[in-house]
């Protein structure tokens, strides 16, 4: 019987992860022992900030929050796009003694209120908006505007309006701890997105594993690619980064841009990044038109988490860039990373799999919950100091999810022999073709391997015979030709007959949620009838 996968126990070669109790007191150390070393790269005329300045910046905030009448403890919203604003607001909120709630800018004001209103969070901090965003809707709690004015110089201020003290709202938010540091929403790709409170502990934890796999240090620079209110981003850029003593370019715009982006990279003197696919696959198309040969700075690596990353495209993105591709797992239950491949220095690279435990216990476990020997595919558990302890106000689906320590991600995957991680798809996800279960992961990625193609969904369609089909929505590259005939001729190449798109629509794009992952309720909505 195979036992669990744990956490690394190999020798980290005399690097030192950065020694932090949490979300509040990410900066410290670096305050004091390198005070003037750039922490963050803003604004359209790439101004640095320094440690110091971030630091007395978020003092500020917390000041101020301080003032309003705020128990520490008490939860506070933040809306805000990949700006100065969002950070600062971030670790001046942490340094009051808040727990803080990242919203997503772009969703409709209704479901902003709902999220706010099931949290009980009496107000929300909003940082500036999107470049080409409309200002943010009411929301149904006070909203607080933060500014932060940087100039050329680099110095800064602080503006922020709190309005009148504010009154205690009861919701979800009676549940939190003392050691609570955020709550999370999860992507809600599936189903409806849930409160996951996580503490400082587990922040801790979480930035701990990511600079220790991937040795983030003060010598090492990104651009911020995904958005800072789900995990990818917040913790796999930007917490690991300051915590490490790294730097991040915040790009102009508030947000990823692929015709910014070389520049940012150069700007910052960026050593790596990490985005999703999605992004990956507009930087490869992008490279390969622009730049056929690797072009920019030297990277350490490229990083790829939050949706499966087909094999062929991980090498053509190492061509690309003249650097490994790591591909990582993580869920916003765990505090983002879980595992990730290792650096080539510390490790054997296993393109297809994602990596090795950072920092966890993984499991591959069957239907009874007992370990499923190597090379059998099971639901992954996790356990470990990262995993959090439930959900707000839903008791029934924490037991269901979290139980005698482990957090049953509801991921279908497999472990070697050597403890490396393949995933395969999702429970929810699976398609039950007359009695042939049907994995739509594993479809799509045979589906973005065929020529001509950028992305595909695959989906279940009600079937009076079968109970389900396959059905499968194709994205083709701007200026290939490629058939939907062609597409499924490589299908059956490749393919159990159980397992070809019974029904196939080419279509210029697809949905994706708002970290680029692929947008199942939508691909539902539209292509299911």
């Amino acid at each position: 019987m195979a036992l669990p996968a744990a956490g690394p126990v190999r020798d980290t070669g005399g690097y030192r992860p950065p020694e932090i109790t949490g979300l509040a007191g990410l900066l410290d150390r670096q305050v004091r022992e390198r005070p003037y070393a750039r922490a963050l790269i803003v604004t359209a005329d790439r101004v640095h900030l320094s440690y110091r300045a971030l630091a007395t910046l978020a003092d500020d905030v917390a000041a101020r929050l301080g003032a309003t009448g705020l128990r520490r403890g008490a939860a506070i919203g933040l809306i805000g796009a990949n700006t100065v604003e969002f950070v600062v607001a971030l670790l001046g909120a942490a340094r009051a003694g808040l727990v803080v709630a990242p919203l997503d800018p772009a969703l409709p004001g209704p479901e902003l209120s709902a999220r706010l209103d099931a949290l009980g969070a009496p107000a929300v901090l909003v940082g500036r908006p999107l470049a080409d965003a409309p200002p943010v809707v009411p929301v149904g709690v006070p909203t607080w505007p933060l500014r932060v004015d940087v100039s050329r110089a680099g110095t800064a201020a602080v503006v922020l309006d709190t309005g009148p003290p504010v009154r205690r709202v009861r919701g979800a938010a009676e549940e939190l701890t003392p050691g609570d540091a955020l709550v999370l929403y999860t992507a809600g790709t599936t189903a409806r997105a849930r409160m996951v409170p996580l503490t400082h502990a587990n922040v801790a934890a979480s930035v701990r594993g990511i600079c220790a796999g991937y040795r983030l240090g003060p010598e090492d620079a990104t651009v911020a690619v995904m958005p800072f209110f789900h995990g990818h981003g917040l913790f796999g850029a930007l917490l690991a980064s300051l915590a490490g003593g790294g730097c991040v370019l915040l790009p102009a715009g508030g947000r990823f841009s692929a015709r910014t982006f070389r520049d940012d990279m150069r700007a910052a003197g960026a050593t790596w990044f990490t985005a999703v696919p999605t992004v990956h696959e507009i930087l490869l198309d992008r490279a390969e038109l622009e730049h056929p040969v690797p072009h920019g700075p030297p990277l350490r690596f490229v990083r790829s988490c939050s949706a499966p990353l087909n094999p062929a495209t991980q090498r053509a993105l190492e061509r690309a860039f003249g650097a490994p591709l790591l591909s990582a797992y993580g869920t916003t239950e765990a505090t983002h990373q879980a595992t990730s491949e290792p650096l080539p220095q510390h490790g054997v690279l296993k393109h297809g799999s994602v990596g090795l435990p950072t920092g966890v216990d993984v499991r591959v476990a069957d239907r009874d919950g007992r370990p499923c020997p190597a090379g059998v595919q099971g639901e992954v558990w996790l356990r470990g100091p990262t995993v959090a302890r439930g959900y707000l106000a839903e008791p029934e689906r924490t037991a269901r999810g979290f139980a005698d320590g482990w957090l049953r991600t509801g991921d279908l995957g497999s472990l070697d022999a050597d403890g490396y991680l393949s995933l395969t798809g999702r429970i929810d996800n699976i398609i039950n073709r007359g009695g042939e279960k049907v994995s739509p992961e594993r479809v799509e990625d045979i589906l973005a391997g065929c020529p001509g193609v950028a992305e595909a969904a695959v989906f279940a369609v009600p079937d009076p015979v079968y109970g389900q089909r396959v059905g499968a929505a194709v994205a083709v590259r701007a200026g290939e030709t490629v058939g939907a005939e062609e597409i499924l001729r490589y299908c059956r190449d490749r393919l159990a007959a159980c397992e070809v798109p019974d029904r196939l629509e080419l279509v210029a794009a697809l949905p994706h949620t708002a970290k680029g992952g692929l947008d199942r309720l939508a691909v539902e909505a539209r292509f299911v009838r």
